[in-house]
């Protein structure tokens, strides 16, 4: 992430949708004679580019046959002018396949506030609701494996931006937010297990509690987990270009999810209830027991 920080100031290579520009996805029109014989050479799109004062565009190659290419905001006579220079040296391509979508550096910038805004509401809202449906420090540690899921994930595709020029856009920042959404619901399953058993035995050793409700909520997990999962890579695999990032994002994030809920939120409040005590009083339901404070 620090080093795509010094090459797109960003910690991730942000798309169109983020920084603005325009965007054509070009594929070869197999039906021509003799149009696909070779697949695309970059290197010679590359170099149309340059010959365009495109030099600094972005190229991702889809499949042997098709393209994507990422520039400045072009005009229609500066789009024309690229499409006729790439049909006439690279080849034919289908005007049925071209997609071309523009978007203002302006929008860009909005759209990514917005989605940032939305995760930091979000991580806002579970907090408050966490601290008043348990106590503040369950909500923390929730918070902290709910970061820990979003950082992976953010970090994986971070690597592939630098790797093979994987782009995030407004798709990413709902993936995102999924994330936390259903990353969260693990973790209050194995909290509400934690409170109910320390309500019911106030004196019984943190460790212990915390170890039986992940052993007690441990299949319920795995099971919701391995569900999702088999859907979301039905979508990575057969979703189409436009699904297939998304899809990645949730498995990575669902996946790092049930880990977190498990190994890092319950871990860390077992780790901090037993150094500080237990916040939670006791509840006693006999009228005739003492108090023991």
């Amino acid at each position: 992430m620090v080093i795509s920080w010094n090459q797109f100031n960003s910690p991730l290579r942000p798309s169109l949708d983020f920084v603005g520009g325009t965007r054509l996805q070009l594929e070869l029109d197999c039906t021509q004679p003799d149009n696909c014989n070779n697949p695309i050479d970059v290197g010679e799109v590359r170099q149309i580019l340059a010959e365009q004062n495109l030099g600094g565009s972005s190229i991702q190659v889809l499949d042997q046959y098709a393209i994507s290419i990422r520039t400045t905001v072009l005009d229609v006579d500066q789009r024309t002018q690229l499409l006729t220079a790439l049909n006439e040296q690279i080849g034919t391509f289908d005007p049925q396949a071209t997609q071309i979508d523009t978007v203002g550096p302006t929008i860009g910038r909005q759209l990514l506030s917005s989605g940032l805004l939305a995760l930091i509401v979000s991580f806002v809202g579970i907090t408050i609701y966490l601290s008043l449906r348990f106590q503040l420090d369950y909500a923390v540690f929730a918070i902290i494996a709910l970061f820990h899921d979003v950082l992976i994930t953010v970090g994986v595709f971070s690597i592939l931006g630098l790797t093979i020029g994987t782009e995030v856009d407004s798709l990413f920042i709902v993936a995102l937010l999924t994330i936390v959404g259903f990353s969260v619901n693990d973790t209050v399953v194995i909290y509400d297990r934690i409170r109910e058993t320390i309500q019911q035995d106030p004196g019984r050793n943190i460790d212990d509690v915390v170890d039986d409700a992940v052993n007690q909520t441990l299949t319920r997990s795995i099971n919701t987990s391995v569900t999702v999962l088999l859907t979301l890579s039905a979508i990575f695999l057969f979703g189409g270009e436009t699904l297939k990032y998304f899809a990645l994002a949730l498995i990575i994030g669902f996946t790092m999810g049930a880990y977190s809920s498990i190994f890092i939120a319950s871990t860390l409040l077992a780790l901090w209830r037993s150094r500080f005590g237990q916040p939670i009083p006791a509840i006693s339901t006999d009228p005739s027991s003492s108090d023991d404070g």
